[in-house]
C-alpha cells in the first residue's frame, strides 16, 4: 500500500502534482484544479490542527469506515462530499494564484509528511483518531484520489 512515509510513493505524488497546471480538466466531480489545489492544502491544515474541522456525520463507525478506506486495495469513489472547511466555494481557501497555491500545496504535503513535524495531527473530520502510519497513508491516497480526478 502507498503511503507518504515510503520515499519513492511520495516523489511520485510530488512529481504528479507538478504536471497539473491551470488548464487542467476534471474528470469528475465541481471543482475546478485551482479549487483543488486549494482543496489539497486546506485538507493538509486540518490534519496538522491548522484548521478546525468539525466532524462529519457518517453511517458507518468511523473505524469501519476508516479500515475500508485506508486498507481496501480500490481507488476511492467519486463524489463523496468533503468537510464545508475544506470546499473553495463553502468554507475553504478560494484560489488565487495558480502556481503560488500549487507551490504552498507542495510545501504543505512536505511539512505533514516530514519525520520531524512541528505539529501534532488532529482528529480527521470522517476518521476520527489516527495513528502516523494511517495519517501518511491517508494523505498518499487523498492526494492520489484528486490527482487522478486531473488526469495526473
Amino acid at each position: 500500500m502507498k503511503t507518504l512515509a515510503n520515499v519513492e510513493d511520495k516523489a511520485e505524488i510530488v512529481r504528479r502534482q507538478g504536471t497539473v497546471g491551470p488548464e487542467s480538466q476534471r474528470r469528475w466531480g465541481k471543482m475546478d484544479v485551482a479549487e483543488m489545489v486549494c482543496h489539497l492544502s486546506d485538507a493538509m491544515r486540518v490534519a496538522m490542527g491548522e484548521r478546525p474541522a468539525g466532524p462529519k456525520n457518517i453511517v458507518l463507525p468511523r473505524r469501519v469506515y476508516k479500515w475500508i478506506a485506508l486498507r481496501t486495495p480500490t481507488q476511492w469513489p467519486h463524489g463523496v462530499k468533503t468537510v464545508p472547511e475544506c470546499e473553495a466555494r463553502v468554507g475553504g481557501t478560494a484560489p488565487a494564484e495558480f502556481a503560488r497555491d500549487l507551490q504552498e500545496a507542495l510545501g504543505l504535503l512536505e511539512r505533514f509528511s516530514s519525520a520531524s513535524r512541528d505539529f501534532a495531527f488532529a482528529k480527521h473530520p470522517i476518521f476520527g483518531a489516527m495513528t502516523d502510519e494511517e495519517w501518511m497513508r491517508w494523505g498518499w491516497l487523498h492526494t492520489d484520489h484528486h490527482l487522478r480526478q486531473f488526469g495526473a
